[in-house]
């Protein structure tokens, strides 16, 4: 099987200029971004065209180059979902920096461990307030520098860093496979490796108009509410009001959006709380979902009640999306879909080696390396890097089937890994935090499934003999400790967890622990 067979990207290749500086050149006047702050509001907050993104990225540009970074710097971004995220984020890939994008969740420990572990030279906090506590040897830029540095110096003439398609863009803190999350170091080409996506899963045009619901923290919301309508021409859409489900259905319509993206659950909630009718959320074509399995029953509920359809994709922190259904695909019950065309996919032996396994064989779904979309690698972390390489293959650890016609079901993690509201999670960062508790003799994490449709991380945790362990005092831990999206949503308290002779966790059994209330 060869490698990725689309057009390679320019030797030289600047992220930002291609998803913003492009369409700058051609559509200077085309609205490239709205930010809605009020569903109430039958106006956007604010409006902005692709001339004035690409001059308020490069104000940001120049403004970070006036604090010292210099090409291949880190500067770790913790604002709120709002366009000043999103400016900061382009403006540093413009410089030649790498911008750390970061929930708004974490705790001071962990945006500590993400900033240590990362060099990043510069924090960008929304106050000067929310400094405290950083010490004097860090850097700090403020949003009302930004903003001030956006009005004052969009007029003065700058140009994107001549950076190469191979240099560092971004970095995207994930878990990993011990106590502490890993850095996924994307290259400029990414942009470039997610073209594949545009009508592999989109069906996207310039005359679109896209809603993401997500927080920019996340790589699916940085590509598909972001990088993909910009780099199409097209105009995104920013919520950054209540984000109650039944708020997306007036979005939508009022702001007519014509393509809406999201985690699975999101589109049951809206079901649910919104109560949809074919035609009220015209002018929608269709929406779009990755970053959870959705159950089955999902789509055909979804079109009853809308009219339009969902086409699914499934992808990772590392590459991205790469396999999808598409509008001008027939969708596959029990599939996700098919390899986006270009990009070469295998199944390959749970054992080892690298010949790839024939249709109907479940294995451990790989993607050739020479994907643009691909990551550099894993920051600082060489053991993790081995890990998920076997010869021209990158294996991210999920398991699943390729079918005669070419479309891929997912079996599930090879490792231990959970997913959270869309977010990877190593049960290993959980139980580091709860082990620390008072009374807890042992702990393991788990998902388990409180729903047909809905799993949750559950911990599992064995008290110190004579000791009555509450829930609740653990919980508060966890908060404490962990951003929200991490905390456990169960806590069973068992007399001890599944192991070995050897003494080794054996995860999968803890599900068969808990009982749900009646």
């Amino acid at each position: 099987m060869t490698g990725f067979s689309g057009a390679a990207p320019p030797p030289q290749f600047n992220m930002a200029q291609y998803v913003i500086g492009r369409a700058a050149q051609t559509s200077p006047d085309k609205v490239a971004l709205l930010v809605v702050e009020n569903v109430e509001s039958a106006r956007p907050a604010e409006t902005w065209t692709y001339r004035q993104l690409d001059r308020a990225v490069l104000a940001v540009a120049r403004l970070l180059a006036a604090k010292g970074l210099i090409h291949g710097d880190r500067l770790l971004i913790r604002l709120d979902n709002t366009s000043a995220y999103a400016l900061v984020f382009f403006g540093a890939i413009a410089a030649g920096l790498v911008p750390i994008p970061a929930s708004s969740q974490l705790t001071e420990r962990e945006a500590a461990f993400v900033r240590d572990n990362s060099g990043a030279r510069v924090v960008v906090l929304p106050t000067h307030t929310a400094a405290a506590g950083l010490g004097a040897d860090v850097a700090v830029l403020v949003l009302d520098d930004i903003l001030a540095a956006i009005a004052e110096g969009c007029e003065v003439p700058t140009t994107y860093a001549a950076t190469a398609a191979d240099d560092p863009a971004y970095m995207i803190y994930t878990s990993g496979t011990t106590s502490q999350p890993k850095g996924v170091l994307h290259a400029q080409r990414a942009a470039w490796g997610r073209r594949p996506m545009y009508q592999g899963w989109y069906g996207i045009s310039a005359a679109d108009r896209v809603l993401h619901a997500g927080a920019f923290n996340w790589t699916y919301t940085l590509g598909v509410g972001l990088t993909d309508p910009w780099a199409n021409g097209a105009t995104a859409i920013v919520y950054t009001g209540d984000k109650h489900p039944a708020v997306w259905p007036r979005l939508i319509a009022e702001h007519r959006a014509t393509l809406f993206a999201a985690v699975p659950s999101l589109f049951r909630q809206i079901l649910k709380h919104a109560q949809p009718s074919p035609g009220s959320l015209a002018p929608l074509r269709h929406g779009l979902i990755a970053g959870e399995a959705p159950a089955p029953e999902l789509f055909d509920a979804w079109y009853r009640a809308t009219g339009t359809h969902l086409y699914e994709a499934f992808g990772m922190s590392e590459m991205s999306t790469f396999v999808s259904t598409a509008p001008s695909m027939r969708r596959k019950s029990g599939a996700i879909g098919r390899v986006q065309p270009g990009r070469s996919v295998a199944i390959l032996p749970l054992d080892g080696g690298t010949t790839p396994l024939p249709p109907g064989e479940e294995g451990l779904i790989a993607v050739h390396r020479s994907d643009p979309g691909l990551m550099l690698g894993y920051w600082q972390r060489p053991e993790e890097d081995a890990a998920v390489l076997r010869g021209d293959w990158f294996i991210g650890g999920d398991l699943g089937v390729l079918d005669a016609e070419g479309y891929l079901s997912h079996r599930g993690r090879a490792d231990d890994i959970m997913k959270a509201l869309g977010y990877r999670v190593a049960p290993q960062e959980i139980e580091a935090v709860l082990a620390q508790a008072p009374g807890v003799a042992d702990v393991a994490c788990a998902e388990i499934r409180v729903r047909a449709d809905l799993s949750v991380i559950g911990a599992f945790v064995v008290p110190v003999a004579g000791v009555a362990l509450e829930p609740a005092p653990l919980l508060a831990l966890a908060r404490g400790q962990l951003a929200a999206y991490k905390v456990p949503r169960e806590i069973v308290i068992v007399d001890a967890l599944p192991r070995t002779a050897n003494g080794k966790l054996k995860r999968k059994l803890l599900a068969a622990l808990y009982r749900p209330a009646v």
